[in-house]
């Protein structure tokens, strides 16, 4: 017998059918071989998949929200699922069937569907109750935000050690100056040369 659990949050419901792992000794309530993933939200077609699709549109998910914090630019494409934003308040998803001549599922959701989502992923990747492979979210970064992110690195990092470079001959030459006066010096030598 299957077990399903179910977590929810406000107008999003994910539902996890699967069985325990009983070569691991693992309890009855425990799903780890996940056959099948619902993921309901309020007024829109049901999306439903293998366990091989639900790592990925996790991450497409986490992706996405990542760019909107960082207030990049908010596109997300791969073989499986298409996150854009349309405006500040509504996205863009279109989920792509693995099987052929099936039409793209597309949704429009606004914010709060968006995070009500997200927070569902969250609480699959934080219950005791069931084992999945986490999402790795380096390695899953497409082409185009991987090649950003490394420019902006090599950005950060040519032009850093200059900046400190001048930062630091700022600071001493300021020292020299603090501490040589070059009135001492005149008074000094007008003494000498008066005596």
């Amino acid at each position: 017998m299957q077990n399903k659990l179910s977590f929810h949050q406000s107008s999003v419901t994910l539902e996890i059918i699967g069985l325990p792992d009983y070569s691991n000794n693992e309890n009855k309530d425990q799903i780890s071989i996940i056959s099948q993933w619902k993921l309901i939200i309020i007024n829109k077609p049901l999306i439903e998949g293998k366990i091989e699709h639900l790592g990925p549109i996790m991450n497409a998910f986490y992706i996405y929200s990542n760019l909107l914090i960082k207030n990049e630019i908010p596109l997300f494409e791969s073989k499986l699922i298409n996150i854009k934003a349309d405006n500040l308040h509504i996205h863009n998803i279109v989920l792509k069937s693995s099987k052929p001549k099936v039409k793209p599922l597309i949704l429009k959701i606004g914010n709060s569907l968006l995070a009500d989502t997200i927070n569902c992923f969250d609480q699959l990747n934080e219950s005791p109750k069931v084992r999945i492979k986490k999402p790795d979210l380096s390695n899953n970064f497409p082409k185009k935000i991987k090649y950003g992110l490394n420019k902006k690195v090599k950005f950060v990092n040519f032009f850093i050690p200059p900046f400190i470079a001048i930062c630091s001959l700022i600071l001493f030459s300021y020292s020299f100056i603090y501490f040589h006066n070059p009135f001492e010096n005149i008074e000094k030598k007008e003494q000498i040369n008066l005596e």
